[in-house]
């Protein structure tokens, strides 16, 4: 895994996912400065003189309230986070295949569209994505310039089918968040493309690529708060740090690890623990109070 590569990558990424999503929510009339008045029109919410459906201005209004509640730049940054994050997943996904209908989200095998948006009246007609309706997606599919809208649709549609078996990350989008999902997603200088574009296919091999990318997404910012006084909203960033596999196997073997392998002297798993250190020989009446610890620890875990 190349962490050069992504140290230079993610924190350019962030600047660009809020700013999408700082983009987005421009488009809906919501800036820092001032957000704009709705009107009702019917079964429609007018905003900016644009028509939105009735549901969209309720999601609306959840947003503001989570701007009134937590400001526009924390909401802004949470949000970008999110779809950051959702979309590493799916690309650590789609290369390894675990997408059960078998087509990439974010990229292509073979070509320059997404394969979910080449293949997506068969994926809508299976049924293999919730929330589709199988009609609409042909129709828009059919209409030759509709690839944009379409493509929003399948994949909050792909993160919605993934909230039933990874809910911690990708919990059903009927929120602000979906109303904050960067446009124009299909340009050749998108997120996505940028991601795609930007980390080869190798350094997706291992899941520890996930972790390094957080690492480095809030790496300014936690530079930037590091040895001030620290604000609510920014104790993620000061404290929150990505732990290798063989930090985290160390930790393990050596606490966890070392209790079991007392409570077993007869087992030589420890011999398969790369991390594993002897402890070191006591006197005798060091190792005898040291024991009087460890069976007082055994005992309470069993």
């Amino acid at each position: 895994m190349n962490k050069a590569l992504l140290k230079n990558y993610a924190p350019q990424a962030r600047q660009d996912f809020i700013a999408a999503v700082i983009a987005r929510a421009q488009r809906i009339g919501i800036t820092e400065k001032g957000i704009s008045t709705t009107e009702k029109s019917g079964d429609s919410v007018i905003i900016d003189g644009q028509a939105y459906p009735a549901k969209f201005a309720q999601k609306r209004d959840k947003l503001v309230a989570r701007i009134e509640k937590d400001g526009f730049s924390q909401t802004m940054e949470a949000v970008a986070y999110t779809w950051f994050n959702r979309f590493a997943a799916l690309r650590y996904l789609e290369i390894h295949d675990y997408l059960p209908h078998g087509h990439r989200v974010l990229s292509s095998k073979d070509g320059v569209i997404p394969d979910i948006l080449t293949h997506a009246a068969e994926i809508a007609q299976n049924g293999d994505l919730t929330d589709l309706n199988a009609a609409e997606v042909i129709d828009m599919k059919l209409a030759g310039d509709k690839d944009g809208e379409l493509y929003r649709l399948m994949l909050l549609a792909q993160c919605n089918t993934l909230s039933n078996s990874m809910p911690f990350l990708f919990e059903k989008i009927d929120d602000e968040t979906e109303l904050l999902l960067p446009d124009n997603l299909l340009l050749t200088d998108s997120v996505i493309a940028k991601l795609v574009s930007a980390i080869p296919e190798e350094d997706w091999q291992e899941i520890e690529i996930i972790g390094w990318l957080y690492q480095f997404y809030i790496s300014e910012k936690k530079d930037a708060v590091i040895g001030k006084v620290v604000k609510s909203e920014d104790i993620p960033a000061a404290t929150q740090l990505f732990t290798p596999n063989w930090i985290v196997k160390y930790l393990v073997q050596n606490s966890v690890g070392r209790l079991w392998s007392m409570a077993n002297p007869d087992s030589n798993l420890k011999q398969q623990w790369d991390y594993y250190i002897e402890p070191a020989e006591q006197s005798s009446e060091v190792q005898a109070q040291l024991n009087e610890l460890i069976n007082k620890r055994l005992a309470e875990t069993e």
